[in-house]
């Protein structure tokens, strides 16, 4: 049997090209290798947008179709809705009972947020809880292996050690000691240098027509020490170049030469960048047209999904209410 990998999104809104080059792109060579659980996180959701509820079932929706234009495939893997299994609650409680305080006061997303987004009140005990609960994604499925990038392996650990904790207090092996598949993740900032977040609202969106592309890389944040058109620039330093380095490879040198040597100034650089970009994008839209067009079929696939998914998870819990009660 194919070693089950685990991975979820939160329809918080539309996703962005750091989702594409960050998991998209990794999720569909996975889903030819292994079983692959892909999750529709809205607990998750719901912790951080709860004054906006009302979204999530169309961030969903618009979610999925995605995901579909970037070649995930639900015949070869499973569309998950986290709220419509109910294993996940069911486990994330136990798993609440034995996870220490200062675990979770440590996380350092949880502080990262706290500091950074000053537009929701995430002072509540389930945005802090919710690493348990991400725990229990993972576990419910008994997954192998999650894919993440290095600075998400604190989450990761943080989820085995759950695990473990709960085969040593109920002596058993229940559940696997989920290894990381590391992904080597494009360093790909957001339109003002941050980290792309939705949050930050610094985002070039997958579904952006090619219009609003161009708009947004128009406005991109470039190197701060090229001030005049004479002056060379940096192409080490500046984030227009590193877009170029991951969409347009075959275009390194040139842009190279031209920025360094100033042979070209940073609002052509940009304008030849959108062109790049909505080049790439193109068949993704294209494909997310098509799928738009066809009614009902992404209730189909979330609904095969998830009872598939219920299916594993009643499996697993199960066996844990035999360890447990």
């Amino acid at each position: 049997m194919k070693k089950i990998i685990y991975s979820a999104m939160r329809p918080t809104g539309k996703l962005h090209l750091g989702h594409l080059v960050g998991a998209l792109k990794n999720w569909k060579d996975l889903q030819d290798k292994y079983c692959c659980i892909f999750g529709i996180a809205d607990w998750h959701a719901l912790m951080g947008e709860y004054e906006n509820s009302d979204s999530i079932k169309e961030n969903t929706r618009e979610m999925v179709l995605d995901w579909l234009s970037c070649g995930l495939d639900p015949q070869k893997s499973v569309f998950a809705v986290q709220s419509e299994v109910a294993e996940h609650l069911e486990l994330h409680i136990i798993f609440s009972c034995i996870t220490p305080l200062g675990w979770l006061e440590r996380n350092p997303t949880y502080k990262e947020q706290l500091r950074e987004i000053k537009t929701r009140d995430l002072q509540t005990y389930g945005f802090l809880g919710y690493p348990v609960l991400q725990a229990a994604d993972i576990l419910v499925y008994r997954a192998n292996a999650v894919p993440i990038g290095e600075d998400q392996l604190p989450h990761l650990e943080l989820t085995r050690e759950i695990g473990r904790r709960f085969n040593h207090i109920f002596k058993t092996e229940l559940f696997p000691d989920c290894e990381p598949i590391l992904t080597k993740t494009p360093r790909l900032l957001g339109l003002d240098g941050r980290k792309m977040s939705k949050s930050y609202q610094n985002t070039i969106n997958l579904s952006d027509s090619s219009d609003e592309v161009s708009a947004k890389v128009k406005g991109m944040f470039t190197d701060p020490l090229r001030i005049k058109l004479s002056d060379c620039g940096h192409p080490d330093k500046c984030n227009v170049f590193e877009y170029y380095s991951v969409f347009a490879p075959e275009k390194k040198e040139e842009v190279f030469e031209w920025c360094s040597k100033a042979k070209k100034g940073c609002t052509d650089c940009k304008k030849e960048l959108g062109l790049v970009l909505n080049q790439f994008l193109g068949p993704i839209r294209d494909k997310r047209e098509n799928f738009c067009r066809n009614n009902g079929m992404i209730e189909d696939i979330l609904s095969e999904g998830t009872a598939k998914a219920k299916t594993m998870a009643k499996d697993t819990m199960k066996k844990v209410r035999e360890v447990v009660f």
